[in-house]
């Protein structure tokens, strides 16, 4: 778990990395970026958030043996498995951004210049290319829906098979289990529901995509790290020890 947790971490880092620097520069200076750091912030973009979505996946089976087959768990996940399992993760998200990038690079730009969003998407600099950009939109939905399918698939799989498995466990034995899943469910809730909405569906802008685009960019990878550390005993032992002696300072000092 902590291996994944680790690969997890350091794809939060790159992934808001490509975005929020040029966020805040944003913020305080002119709203302008150049045709080649656009499509690098594209690749980059969908790189680490599809890898982020395949690890997430990977942690969801990883769970899933952990619960069902609990014997077994250290020769079925043994550290060559889990190796493999992140290579491919990160194969997987090079395959996707490469694939998209390929298309996106061949549009002509001649006219307006501007798009309607905080960071450098796909869907906007579709809108502002001098081309029929039909056939490249639906090159790009039924890419990012093959992957939002099949990651889909699998998470809810194995969550069926986790409550599947756990009718014949106590209820103390179903509270543990399922305890451990608690901040993987959230994590896949924050980053996957807004992520579906924005890709799955025809090559349109709306207004509302830069909400949905906040979820999925800098909210979901900021909170990621809090999520599961409030899952960890220790670390929730030394919070409470904190705040107790803060409180208690305060009340002295009143």
């Amino acid at each position: 778990m902590y291996y994944f947790l680790s690969h997890l971490s350091s794809t939060d880092i790159w992934y808001t990395s490509c975005v929020t620097p040029k966020l805040i520069g944003d913020l305080v200076q002119r709203k302008s970026i150049s045709y080649r750091n656009y499509m690098s912030q594209i690749l980059a973009m969908h790189f680490f958030g599809i890898t982020e979505v395949f690890i997430l996946t990977v942690m969801a089976l990883d769970r899933c043996v952990a619960i069902c087959r609990p014997l077994h768990y250290m020769i079925i996940m043994n550290r060559a498995r889990c190796s493999l399992l992140i290579v491919s993760a990160w194969a997987c998200g090079a395959a996707h951004s490469l694939s998209q990038f390929s298309v996106i690079t061949r549009l002509p730009f001649c006219g307006p210049n501007e798009i309607d969003h905080y960071y450098c998407d796909i869907f906007p600099l579709l809108k502002v290319a001098c081309t029929n950009t039909y056939v490249t939109g639906v090159l790009i939905v039924a890419n990012s829906g093959m992957v939002a399918l099949v990651t889909f698939v699998l998470l809810v799989g194995s969550y069926i098979i986790i409550l599947f498995t756990l009718r014949n466990h106590s209820a103390e034995g179903r509270r543990k289990a399922l305890s451990t899943c608690g901040s993987h469910i959230t994590v896949v809730i924050l980053f996957f529901g807004p992520s579906i909405f924005a890709y799955l569906r025809p090559p349109t802008t709306f207004p509302e995509d830069k909400i949905f685009a906040l979820f999925y960019t800098i909210i979901a990878p900021m909170f990621n790290p809090l999520i599961y550390t409030l899952r960890n005993s220790e670390m929730k032992n030394a919070l409470r020890k904190f705040w107790c002696q803060k409180t208690f300072l305060d009340e002295r000092q009143n």
